[in-house]
């Protein structure tokens, strides 16, 4: 596969499902997207200009195939450039009447998780300038915990800033008691947190001020820090020492579905987090300090990349122009 010349230097290793999303259409037919949570946010980080390395094999059907080429126009690179011959994992998505997306999944011996840490403990010590790891959703299933958390062990070991996104899926497993402790112990290896107020009540913390919820879990973990998704009520983003910046969108939003909104969010904290000096000046992520200014301008820069990414059907992640146009008509408000 041939990679634009342009591809910037990888900072972010990502890893977790990539899939086709069958979107139910009103006639009930469906429709196939490109899609799984980890895909998207990897999509949405090169399409932002930040250097990404995927590193999930895919599969060598059609499905498979189109899920390279998103990730060559994303200028995102394959850590597994030859195609493997188990299927793409499927979901079936069903979106309803204010656009919230359901999703049942279809994925025993396919592509995406063809990994074990071994391999990906390689791969991200083949890139001298990798500074962020991150990893959720589909990944944390209790099956598949044997692969993703010793990865995440050695990569904080590394000095290198864990990023675990829970973005619970409860269709996909029959136990969710095992489903929920290998999501909490993801969580523990993160620096880095990104929840939902569904991921909330998922995980047990089911105060009624999410807010509130996810203090409570984030005083569970070692985490640093943990970004709260709030829907229409914008997104947070708390200190360890209890420090919270709330921020929500100033401009109108006229939803499509809601498809990738929390993948677009993560990358869009992501790319904002990297252009910190803050982030640029350490060797360590266990250096990493970062102010209000900086809170404030990640989470500018999330709600925006997420406002973009409902305002069309399915997941169509935002360039950085495009973010960066949406937010000089008018920035979220943080409090």
């Amino acid at each position: 596969m041939v990679f634009p010349s342009q591809t910037p230097n990888v900072q972010i290793a990502t890893a977790g499902e990539a899939l086709i999303d069958l979107i139910q259409e009103a006639d009930g037919r469906l429709r196939p997207c490109d899609g799984g949570a980890v895909y998207n946010l990897t999509r949405a980080l090169g399409l932002q200009g930040v250097g990404t390395l995927y590193l999930n094999p895919l599969s060598r059907d059609r499905f498979g195939r189109g899920l390279a080429e998103g990730i060559a126009r994303a200028g995102v690179r394959l850590a597994l450039p030859e195609p493997v011959h188990q299927p793409t994992s499927l979901a079936v998505v069903s979106v309803d009447e204010v656009g919230k997306a359901s999703y049942s999944f279809y994925r025993d011996g396919v592509a995406d998780r063809e990994v074990d840490a071994t391999r990906l403990d390689a791969a991200c010590a083949a890139q001298p300038g990798l500074r962020v790891v991150v990893t959720g959703c589909l990944a944390l299933v209790a099956e598949d915990s044997h692969k993703y958390l010793p990865w995440l062990q050695s990569q904080r070991e590394a000095g290198r800033l864990v990023v675990v996104d829970a973005n619970l899926r409860p269709a996909i497993v029959p136990d969710m008691p095992a489903y929920r402790a290998s999501v909490l112990a993801a969580l523990n290896l993160a620096d880095l947190i990104k929840v939902s107020d569904d991921d909330l009540v998922l995980l047990g913390f089911d105060h009624p001020d999410p807010l509130l919820a996810a203090r409570a879990l984030l005083e569970k973990t070692p985490a640093r820090w943990i970004a709260v998704t709030l829907g229409a009520r914008g997104a947070a983003l708390i200190n360890r020492d209890g420090t919270t910046w709330r921020a929500v969108e100033s401009q109108p939003v006229n939803v499509a579905d809601t498809v990738g909104a929390g993948d677009c969010f993560l990358a869009g904290l992501l790319v904002a987090l990297l252009d910190r000096p803050a982030m640029q000046n350490i060797d360590r992520a266990a250096q990493l300090q970062l102010n209000g200014d900086d809170i404030e301008a990640m989470l500018a820069h999330a709600i925006a990349s997420a406002s973009l990414c409902v305002m069309r059907t399915g997941c169509q992640p935002p360039t950085r122009d495009a973010v960066q146009g949406r937010l000089a008509q008018g920035r979220p408000v943080t409090a």
